[in-house]
C-alpha cells in the first residue's frame, strides 16, 4: 500500500476487466469497511496486439503486464481472469485469494438466436480457444471455426452487424453475465459437449507475498473454489501444458469429495482422451497431477506436444 493507505490495485482496461476489478475492491470493501482502494490500469501484451491471438506456450499473454506490476510495487494487487495466468509459480508473487467462482461454463452467440444443434451445415463460429475450436471439431465436424478478436462487447456487437462473416460465437458464460448481455446468449453449452477450461469463472488477486496484503485478502478467499481450481490447474500443469493447448478440465464438489473432469484433445478434434476421478476435498493438487498420469498413460503426451 501507498504512503496514504490506498490499496492500489491493477487491472485491464477492458470492461470485463474493469467489471472484475470492481467486485474484487466491492468485497474488500464488505470485509474491510472504511478501506480505500485505486484502480490502477495496465496494458497487456494481449491488449497491445492486433489480429487474431495466438497465445504462447505456458500462458501470461494478458497476465505478465499486471504480474510485473505487483512484482515492482507499482500496485498492491492484481486482479486477473484465473484461466489467463500461468500455473508456474512467480517468485515473490502468491494468488492471496480466489473469491467464490462465477459461471464456469461456455455458450454459444447466435445471429439469429439459433442453438448449436439448429446451426446449418457449414455455418461459421467465431472463437480464439483451440480448445472450443477442439471441442467443436470433435462434435461437429461440418462447422467452419475462425479466429475472431476483440473484448466481449466488440465481438457481440459485430457478430450482428449487417455483413457480419459469422454465424456464432463461442463465449464464457461469466463474462457474458457479468456484462449483463445474458439475453444474448443463445444456448448454454453442456460440460459433455464443451468442457471449460481450468480456472474458467474465478478470479485470481495476486499480491506480493506480504504479510498485511495477505492479510486484507484472506478474508474473500472462498476455499471449496480455490480447491476445485487446484485441481484443474494441477492437471494443466501436470500435463506440462500452457493455456494454448487444447486441455479442459473443470472440478465441482460434492460433500466431502472432489470430483475432477477432464479432456486432452488434438487440435482437430479428430481425438479426445476423457478422464474423471474424484479424491478428498482437501487432496485437491493431487487430483490433478493423478489426472494428468492417467492422461498419459492413455497418449496424452503425443496430443500436447503436437
Amino acid at each position: 500500500m501507498n504512503r496514504t493507505n490506498t490499496l492500489r490495485i491493477g487491472t485491464r482496461g477492458s470492461r470485463l476487466a474493469l467489471w472484475q476489478a470492481q467486485h474484487a475492491c466491492a468485497l474488500l470493501q464488505r470485509v474491510w469497511p472504511g478501506i480505500e482502494t485505486e484502480l490502477v490500469i495496465i496494458r497487456s501484451q494481449g491488449d497491445r496486439q492486433s489480429g487474431a491471438i495466438q497465445p504462447p506456450t505456458g500462458g501470461g499473454f494478458f497476465t505478465a503486464a499486471l504480474s510485473l506490476a505487483v512484482a515492482q510495487g507499482e500496485v498492491d494487487v492484481a486482479v486477473h481472469s484465473l484461466k489467463d495466468l500461468p500455473t508456474a509459480a512467480q517468485p515473490g508473487l502468491v494468488i492471496g485469494a480466489i473469491p467464490r467462482r462465477g459461471a464456469a461454463g461456455d455458450v454459444l452467440v447466435s445471429r439469429d438466436a439459433l442453438p448449436l444443434a439448429r446451426l446449418p451445415m457449414g455455418a461459421v463460429i467465431g472463437t480464439g480457444s483451440p480448445r472450443r475450436v477442439a471441442q467443436l471439431r470433435h462434435h461437429r465436424p461440418d462447422l467452419e471455426l475462425v479466429p475472431v478478436r476483440g473484448n466481449v462487447h466488440t465481438r457481440v456487437e459485430r457478430l450482428l452487424e449487417r455483413g457480419s462473416p459469422c454465424d456464432a460465437l463461442l463465449l464464457a458464460e461469466a463474462g457474458m453475465l457479468r456484462l449483463g448481455l445474458e439475453s444474448r446468449i443463445s444456448e448454454r453449452l453442456p460440460p459433455d459437449l464443451m468442457l471449460p477450461p481450468p480456472g474458467q469463472g474465478a478470479l485470481a488477486l495476486q499480491c506480493r507475498e506480504e504479510e498485511m496484503l495477505l492479510r486484507l485478502l484472506a478474508p474473500i478467499d472462498h476455499a471449496p473454489t480455490r480447491q476445485a481450481v487446484n485441481a484443474e490447474r494441477g492437471f494443466l500443469a501436470g500435463l506440462a501444458s500452457g493455456c494454448s493447448a487444447p486441455v479442459a478440465a473443470w472440478a465441482t464438489t460434492v460433500g466431502d469429495r472432489l470430483r475432477l473432469r477432464g479432456r486432452v484433445l488434438a487440435a482437430d478434434g479428430s481425438r479426445m482422451i476423457e478422464l474423471a476421478l474424484e479424491a478428498p476435498r482437501g487432496d485437491d493438487l493431487l487430483l490433478g497431477e493423478h489426472m494428468a498420469q492417467r492422461a498419459f498413460e492413455q497418449g496424452a503426451a503425443e496430443l500436447v506436444e503436437a
